[in-house]
Formats: C-alpha cells, structure tokens, sequence
C-alpha cells in the first residue's frame, strides 16, 4: 500500500514534453511509481482536471534571515514553491563576528528592504562561522527546503574589517583567507558564491556593499575556492560597467573552474550594457567554452506604491514629511482633510537626499505615464492608457491629484505600480523570446526582500497565469514555463533530485486548477518580528502543495506539515531509484 497516490491528473513533467494523464504513488518521500492501476493508498488525492507539476525552485531569494524563525517561509511557499536558495547579491548573516551583527543588519536592510527591526528582533545569532549557520539552519523543520550561497559581504568583512566594509583593495593574505572561508563554506554545504556589483545596492548608512569594486584577482580567487569543492554557482549582480570587463573574468572564471557563473540580466534605463549586448556576450562567453547564465524576471521590477509602503509619489512633499513618522490613523485624517489635500498637491517637492538619487525620485514623484493604478486581476502588463497619465487624461483631471486619490482608495490602502526595469517598451515582448533561450534560468523573484515595494515570490504563479494563458501580446508552452521554473533552475544548482516528476525523484508536487490560477491583489501586513513591513501576495488555484511526500498546503492553507529542511551539496537520483 502506498503512502499516498495523486489520480486522475494531467502531468506536466518538468521536462519540457508533452503532458499527459497518468497517476502518481508515492511512498516516503519519493516518487516511486507513475501510470494507471497502481493499487491502493493511505490517502488519495484526486486530481481530475487538474494540472500536476513539480514543486517549484526558486534560486534568487533573501530568506537568510526568516529562515532562521519562519517554518511556514511565506510568501514563496503560496506560490507553489518548495525549495529556495538564500544568499543572493553578497549578502548575507554568515561569518559574523559578535560585533558585527548590527552592522549585517544594515546591510541587508538598505540593500533588500528588510526591516532591521524584525532582523534583530527575530534571529537568534546562535552562530560565527559559516558552518554554524549551516547547522542554525537545519536545526528549523519549514514547510520547504532552503539552500544558500556564501555571501561575499559577510566575507569580506569577517576577514577585513573596516577595511573590507570600505571596499579597500585586499592583500594576498586577505583573498586567500576570504577563500578559505568560501571553500569552507561549500564543503558545509553552500550551493554557492554570491557577489553583489551595483551602486544600487547599499547599506543603510549608504555605503556600498563590501565587494562592490572587488577586482578581478580578488574575484576569481574566491570563485577558485569553488574550484576546489568542484561544484557551486557563482552569482552576482552587476552594473555591468566596461572598464570593469565583466563578461571576461566571467568567462575566464567559469572556463578554469568549469562552474557556472550567473548574472542578473536586466533591461535598464540606465545601465551602459543594453540586454541585447549582455545577452550577445554571454553567447559569445559560452560559444568559447564557458558557463555563463544570465537570470531573468518574469514581469517588469519596480516598486508598489503605498501610503505606508517605502515609498509613493508624495513622499517629497513637504506636508507629507511632517506627518511621515505619525501613527497611520492621525496620518489618514490628516490626507482625508480637504484642506491638507489641496495643500500637498500645490507644493513643489523636496530635493533628493542625495544626487544619485534624483532619477530615482523623478519617476516616483512624477512619470506619471509609467504609473499604473494596481487593483484586482492587474495583468502586470499594463499599456500606457492604464496608466495613471492616461486615466488621468481620460478623467479630465490632473495626474497628480488622480495618483493622490488612487492611494486613498480602499481606506488608504491603494496601489500604484511603478515598473522601472525590463519594461522600457511598455511591455515584455523582450522577456518572451528570452523564455526560449537555453542561456537564461528564470529568476529575481528576491522572496522574502524588498518587503516594502514588492512582492515577486509571486512569480512561479504570474509565469504560469500570465506568461501560458492570459497574455494577449502571445504566450509560452505550459510545458516549457514549468520546466523553466523547477528543472532548468534546479539543474543549475546541482539539484538533480528534483524539477522531475519521475520514479525515484523527491515527491514535490503541485496540484494546480489551471484554469483558476489567479493572483490576488497584493497587500501591506505587519506581520514581521517587532511589527515590521511587508507586502504579501496569495494566489488561488493551488489545490495541493506537496514537500517530501507531505501535504504543505491545501487550498492556500497551511497544514502542520513541515517536511522541509536544509540542504547541503549538490543532490542526485542514484540510478537504483530511479528505475524502481
């Protein structure tokens, strides 16, 4: 008798072929048979008319923190997800020094959006070296399996100091002690190294992330430590400036090493490389023998736009200043008065804090043509008439007073949604023929950070909702957007027991209604340690969630499952259990 048996269902497999209608047994927590008339279960799941697909994997997310006091790992286990991997972007809560605690606070504050508050209220700081954040992380049954990079922040300034968090050049001694904790690191477990090389990304106090200018020796010596332990991804995002030849070390790192090096690929305003040359170069890279696979997001990234959120368009104004810091109820009577209204929307805005910021600010507080009004079943895809402009235009009113009002809406708890990357053309035709490509893996979703302007755990379902039935501009295969987003990012990682719904692979499976997968209107809950921030979003149509062979989820309800732990190391199928 097996443990539990899945009937009736339509399998997409992960594979990338055709679906087909067949029933799955499982028994522990494996597949262990799939076809008809497989005798009888413990329990039954029956999935007629029903899409079964394997768990999701997400491989860019910023759980270092919650993993450490969530088992539940909301909001990416909504999504169908069950496993991710943390330590993306160089940072990170491994090594830490006891007196460094607060500084890796700020860090991850200012460069993911995570409340410092609940980071130091939450984690336990029950470890110093990376390997004692290994066993943290396990001691934690969740509802999903973790895994992690060794963050090149931390890293840096266990070895170096002050030297190494004011982005100092680094001796011999120091790249060689910097590698050893990263060889450490992987040999405790890491599926990886991460990198961050962007000005965007800073501290609280606005300081660069420790790596930022890291040069080539310093870079390909950690990535060499990965050379060592024979497996591992190197991640980074990057500006991707020219003098810094990033695609050449890149290439040189990943040919010497024969691991990948992954990149996040992004359609910018601003940066200097177009996507079309960052994706021409990493053909070039991969045509000459390396490794490089660039990470993409499935819908434009940017900001949601809320009076409590991080940011809003009048968050410049000088009414607005007066009464940020006040409690929400004396701040929506103040923007409830007619009079404080009129006020706000004749003041100029307030100069930026600082110069770099200032086109950051301009889209926030007046690209209003880029500015789309989030209500229920927002497509993310929106065009320029769905804009606030052009809502606007169509009510005879001024943009700004229409915005102010859009945010008022639902007891002040409107949206607006500010794409500014990947939606340059006013849509994602681009992103579309990258979902084709075999030199990209679908990525930056960045679960569990940027609590206070996005939501993007949401993805796995925005790429199966949106990317294979509701998109009008023309949509992918079911079947290459769920192998996209459980084989191909699994792959990458070295995880080869899962992805796959065949004999012998873990039993992680979703149960989806198809046809009412639907994302729900995101929103703000305070539900972090010490009250802080973040906007969830939910999604219906995930009938069964299963981890191990355990039911994690039924009809977006949590059970008291939690079969999820920490892995360590690359994973495999042994060819034994996969024939069985």
């Amino acid at each position: 008798m097996h443990d539990l048996l899945i009937t009736g269902g339509t399998i997409v497999d992960g594979s990338g072929g055709a679906a087909y209608k067949a029933d799955i047994a499982i028994d522990g927590n494996l597949i262990t048979r799939i076809g008809s008339d497989l005798g009888e279960a413990r329990e039954v799941i029956d999935a007629t008319g029903r899409i079964v697909a394997p768990g999701f994997v997400d491989v860019h997310t910023h759980y270092d923190g919650q993993a450490t006091w969530d088992d539940e790992m909301a909001p990416s286990s909504w999504h169908g997800v069950t496993t991710v991997v943390m330590g993306n972007c160089g940072v990170g809560f491994a090594p830490a020094r006891p007196d460094k605690h607060d500084w890796l606070i700020g860090l991850m504050e200012g460069v993911e959006d995570i409340p410092g508050a609940a980071l130091s209220e939450g984690m336990s700081w029950n470890w110093e070296s990376f390997p004692d954040y290994m066993d943290a992380l396990e001691a934690m049954p969740r509802t999903i399996d973790v895994a992690t990079h060794v963050p090149h922040g931390a890293v840096r300034a266990y070895v170096m100091g002050q030297r190494g968090a004011d982005n100092e050049e680094p001796t011999e001694d120091d790249i060689a002690a910097m590698s050893d904790i990263v060889e450490e690191g992987l040999r405790a477990g890491a599926l990886g190294f991460s990198t961050s090389r962007t000005v965007l990304h800073k501290s609280i106090d606005g300081e660069l992330v420790p790596g930022t200018t890291a040069t080539e020796p310093e870079l390909v010596g950690l990535g060499r430590a990965m050379g060592r332990v024979g497996y591992g991804v190197f991640e980074l995002t990057s500006d991707l400036l020219p003098e810094w030849d990033e695609f050449g070390w890149m290439s040189r790192l990943s040919k010497e090493t024969g691991l990948p090096v992954s990149f996040s690929m992004l359609q910018s305003p601003v940066k200097q490389m177009s996507w079309q040359d960052q994706m021409a170069s990493t053909k070039a890279a991969n045509d000459d023998g390396a490794n490089i696979i660039a990470q993409i997001g499935l819908r434009g990234i940017g900001v949601i736009m809320n009076w409590r959120g991080t940011v809003h368009p009048f968050m410049m104004k000088p009414s607005w200043q007066e009464i940020e810091n006040r409690p929400w109820k004396e701040q929506y009577a103040k923007l409830s008065d007619p009079a404080f209204r009129a006020k706000l929307l004749a003041e100029e805005n307030l100069p930026p804090p600082s110069p770099d910021m200032a086109a950051f600010f301009m889209l926030v507080t007046a690209a209003w043509a880029m500015q789309f009004p989030l209500g229920e079943d927002f497509s993310y895809e929106p065009t320029r008439e769905e804009s606030v402009f052009g809502f606007a235009q169509g009510a005879g009113k001024d943009p700004q007073a229409y915005a102010y009002d859009q945010l008022m809406a639902d007891g002040g708890n409107g949206l607006i949604y500010l794409p500014i990357l990947n939606y340059m053309d006013g849509n994602l035709d681009f992103t579309r023929d990258l979902l084709e490509r075999e030199d990209i893996v679908v990525s930056l979703s960045d679960g569990g950070a940027h609590c206070g302007t996005i939501c993007d755990a949401a993805a796995p379902t925005f790429l199966l909702s949106h990317w294979t039935r509701d998109r009008v501009r023309g949509t992918i295969p079911l079947e290459l957007a769920i192998k996209r987003q459980c084989h191909d990012t699994a792959r990458l990682y070295g995880l080869n027991d899962r992805g796959l719904l065949r004999p012998g692979y873990l039993a992680d499976i979703n149960v989806i209604d198809y046809e009412k997968l639907r994302l729900e209107k995101p929103y703000l809950a305070f539900d972090l340690p010490a009250g802080g921030k973040r906007f969830l979003q939910k999604a219906s149509g995930y009938d069964v969630t299963i981890k191990s062979g355990k039911v994690t989820f039924r009809r977006g309800e949590v059970t008291r499952a939690r079969p999820g732990t920490l892995i360590r190391g690359p994973q495999s199928v042994t060819a034994k259990e996969a024939a069985e």
